[in-house]
């Protein structure tokens, strides 16, 4: 059996393409590879996270779980004044976001190999992005909504993309248990997006 984006080093051998993608008035050009989430296009959900998501210009944003980096890099077009920090467990997934910011001009960006938030501890943030690994378990997907919380400033923001038949009205309920106010932002095609607000 193949291994799932959900892993530090992927087994599959690579296959490298590349496409361009218009998100937020921006045109992107993305590399992707075997072994990483998505790779033929962007996902539904993300795009639909990118097109809701509100980031200031100067905001400290987080993705989690950012594969190849079409959430993060939107972000950094975005906080034009401030910093994004891309994090991923898959280190193939790390290398091509490295190169995509690279690609496309974008400085405002640092890419780390984390499993959850190992690599990002001790840090605040503004806006935390995730389109989470649903395939690594509700587990790991809950841990990524309650251990963001203590990643965030006061009054700061998880945005989080989810399917109803993957777990959206379990992640509601747990992100209501952790946020101060959690807000149904969009839902479209069984995808909710939710804004859980510190």
């Amino acid at each position: 059996m193949a291994d799932h984006y959900y892993t530090n080093q992927p087994g599959a051998a690579h296959d490298e393409q590349q496409f361009t993608f218009k998100l937020r008035g921006n045109e992107f050009r993305f590399i992707t590879d075997a072994g990483v989430f998505s790779r033929d296009r962007i996902d539904f959900g993300s795009v639909l996270l990118i097109e809701n998501m509100e980031i200031d210009s100067h905001a400290r944003v987080l993705d989690v779980g950012c594969g190849y980096g079409p959430m993060g890099l939107t972000a950094a077009k975005l906080a034009d004044h401030g910093r994004v920090t891309m994090i991923d467990v898959n280190e193939r997934a790390v290398n091509l976001a490295r190169r995509n910011a690279e690609a496309n001009g974008i400085k405002n960006v640092e890419v780390r190999v984390s499993d959850v938030y190992s690599g990002v501890q001790g840090e605040q943030f503004d806006v935390i992005l995730t389109n989470p690994p649903i395939r690594a378990g509700k587990e790991i997907v809950h841990r990524i909504f309650v251990e963001g919380y203590d990643l965030l400033v006061e009054g700061g923001e998880m945005w989080v993309v989810i399917q109803k038949k993957q777990g959206a009205p379990s992640a509601l309920k747990k992100l209501q248990e952790v946020y101060r106010e959690v807000i149904e932002v969009d839902r479209e095609k069984g995808y909710h997006i939710f804004r859980a607000i510190k």
